[in-house]
């Protein structure tokens, strides 16, 4: 069966096995199937963050739907979801329900069970701000486990479950502590543009509306039909770096005259006084143009950061696209950029 069909990219080869996982039972008999038989055993949930080798995967791929959304609370704010519960609908209810914290993260493909893996994150809000805990199964033992959010090991775009517990456990199910008729976080500058000049801050679900209007003009929101959303979302992660490293790529930008005298690069200030670079502005900067193509695969017609199969595309295609930004940029700016999906197969 091509994996390529439950990806967002609409890559990858075939799985040698797959099951449908609707119960933490079942989850179970599946990974005693897999060791019974000596075979490696993958995660896949909604597919949205991943590039799936061309030879596919060898094993068992688990196809996670474990489904339901309970609040833990009589107030509502602590709301649990499970793992295969679809994130945008997530957010979607909790906005309704007027619980604050997650308002930014709409439109964001995928599952529940995916985001404290990458500790997904945009337009100033990250999943580990409401993080309570995480419901895991651990790979080796077998055991259901509770992690505290201090546990995951949160930080930009990582946690314990893609660095150093890589593949030793499975997400189960998220509790998230929300804010209760909480205002929406404006902090990010897009967000803040979009509604200056109002005497009154905007709802909840204003917000949502607008990171999702802010999204759909960038094609980070899957829509059928339109072919810039062939996409694994943002390939590159934002570098961070001392503040030293930033004026040294302003200064070869300037050099080069890939930025003009009156511009300054932009940045955000990340912990222990570093700061975070737009991985899009650097890729633009370095040569590579929103609808860059090579071949079958380019560059989103909307967003530099997005990398996009435009029709039968290899994942080799994709890595030699991925290369060729990363040596661009790195030899325009000495910044060496981190894909953010997950490499599946290689």
């Amino acid at each position: 069966m091509p994996l390529a069909d439950y990806t967002t990219l609409g890559v990858g080869g075939p799985a040698r096995y797959m099951v449908e996982v609707a119960s933490e039972g079942q989850l179970l008999d599946a990974l005693e199937f897999a060791y019974a038989r000596k075979l490696p055993a993958f995660v896949l949930g909604g597919g949205s963050n991943l590039l799936i080798s061309d030879s596919g995967f060898p094993g068992v791929v688990l196809h996670i739907g474990l489904r339901g959304v309970y609040p833990l609370e009589e107030e509502g704010d602590i709301i649990s979801a499970a793992a295969g519960e679809e994130w945008d609908g997530f957010v979607r209810l909790c906005v309704a329900q007027k619980l604050g914290g997650l308002e930014c993260l709409s439109g964001i493909p995928g599952t529940v069970g995916g985001t404290p893996v990458q500790n997904v994150g945009a337009y100033g809000q990250e999943v580990s701000d409401v993080i309570l805990s995480v419901r895991i199964l651990d790979r080796e033992t077998l055991a259901v486990q509770e992690l505290s959010n201090a546990e995951c090991g949160f930080s930009y775009r990582s946690s314990i479950f893609n660095s150093s517990h890589r593949g030793t456990y499975i997400v189960l199910r998220v509790t998230y502590a929300l804010h209760s008729r909480g205002r929406p976080r404006l902090q990010y500058p897009d967000l803040q543009q979009f509604f200056a000049g109002r005497k009154e801050p905007p709802s909840l679900s204003e917000v949502r509306d607008a990171v999702l209007k802010m999204r759909t003009s960038k094609a980070m929101v899957i829509t059928p039909g339109d072919p810039d959303c062939r996409s694994a979302g943002s390939f590159f992660k934002n570098p961070i770096v001392m503040e030293d490293a930033a004026l040294r790529v302003e200064e070869a930008a300037l050099r080069m005259g890939r930025m003009a005298v009156s511009e300054t690069l932009p940045r955000f200030k990340a912990p222990d006084g570093k700061v975070k670079l737009p991985a899009a502005w650097l890729i633009e900067r370095a040569g590579f143009h929103k609808g860059f193509t090579r071949g079958s695969v380019g560059l989103s017609s909307r967003h530099t950061l997005a990398l996009v199969n435009r029709g039968g595309a290899t994942a080799c295609d994709v890595l030699a696209l991925m290369q060729e930004i990363q040596a661009g940029v790195r030899e325009c700016f000495g910044i060496d950029l981190l894909p953010e999906p997950e490499f599946v197969g290689f």
